[in-house]
């Protein structure tokens, strides 16, 4: 038997239905690999759940954990991805899978992560943050994509391409963050990539993914199995270098580790950030998946190397167990 592992899916957010997806994906692919699974649920109330029972309280849910050799917390968006899980990891001393708190909170941060890719020389739409006190004095003047600052999954992103449509759009944004984007659109071809980092400091990057058909990449797209995702993306050795340059230069200077999936948009003038994930969609149809199974990395051994090299970052070892 390999090691223990706790597989943490749900959340309290409103990418909880995708994160449960993504955590029984993980769960039966790391059990097929031969690890202990143990799997814990976030319920939307912030309850935790071990199976089917509520556990009393948080310390329940860290003593299971504690009895673990490393924790897969695929929870996508907020009080998850955003480094929350990865910091009561730490606390608790087990290793944690993916990155850690720094680069969690501010990958899911997209005005923080405009404002680092800005001083790595990395291209972002231009956009304005908007709070409850300043919203209203905010005028439309072009089209924008209202989205809110922290959150996933395209949830309370909209497209403003006339000037009636930005109180809807913006009433959405605010209903998932206190916090709003209005950014300017940029045209380009969707192209997302796969950053995985080792214990030895190398980086390992995925054959590019496109998302073909323009518009917003909604929650529809995204997870009613319509998507047209290309891999590899077909695109020219220039293109290529300059994409996977900037995606590594974002995973580092975030200082993501496991895997990370950084989103593009490619155009005449080369490439433009869009957004990083470092908890991204993870069931075997997922993008980051399918970008490594394109590089002869099927979901099971991508799993067991982000676990094996989680223990081997951390000086651990499996427990031997019967």
């Amino acid at each position: 038997m390999k090691a223990r592992v706790a597989v943490i899916g749900g959340g309290n957010n409103c990418e909880h239905e995708v994160s449960l997806a993504s955590a029984a994906a993980a769960a039966a692919a790391l059990e097929e690999t031969g690890y202990d699974v143990v799997g814990l649920t976030i319920g939307t109330d912030g309850t935790w759940h071990d199976g089917g029972a509520r556990l009393p309280g948080l310390a329940d849910a860290v003593r299971i954990l504690s009895g673990c050799d490393v924790v897969v917390p695929v929870v996508h968006g907020p009080h998850g991805e955003d480094g929350t899980l990865a910091a009561l990891c730490d606390l608790a001393g087990v290793p944690c899978v993916g990155s850690g708190l720094r680069a969690g909170a501010l990958g899911m941060d997209k005005h923080v992560t405009k404002l680092i890719a800005a001083d790595c020389g990395i291209a972002t739409a231009p956009a304005v943050l908007l709070t409850a006190a300043t919203a209203a004095g905010y005028r439309w003047t072009r089209p924008v994509v209202v989205k809110p600052v922290a959150a996933g999954s395209s949830r309370g992103v909209t497209l403003v391409a006339e000037p009636g449509g930005l109180p809807t759009a913006l009433d959405a944004a605010f209903a998932l963050d206190d916090r709003v984007l209005a950014e300017d659109v940029i045209t380009g071809r969707e192209i997302d990539l796969a950053v995985l980092g080792r214990p030895d400091g190398t980086r390992a990057v995925a054959p590019a993914l496109e998302i073909a058909g323009g518009g917003i990449f909604g929650y529809q797209d995204k997870y009613g199995g319509q998507a047209d995702l290309r891999v590899p993306a077909a695109l020219s050795d220039a293109d290529r270098t300059a994409l996977e340059s900037a995606a590594v230069t974002m995973f580092g200077a975030l200082g993501c580790a496991g895997v990370a999936r950084i989103d593009f948009f490619l155009t005449t003038e080369g490439p433009v950030l869009n957004e990083v994930n470092t908890m991204p969609g993870f069931t075997e149809h997922s993008q980051v998946p399918r970008m490594f199974a394109a590089a002869g990395l099927p979901y099971p051994e991508l799993l067991d190397l982000l676990v094996s090299d989680t223990l081997a970052r951390s000086g651990g070892a499996p427990v031997t167990r019967l």
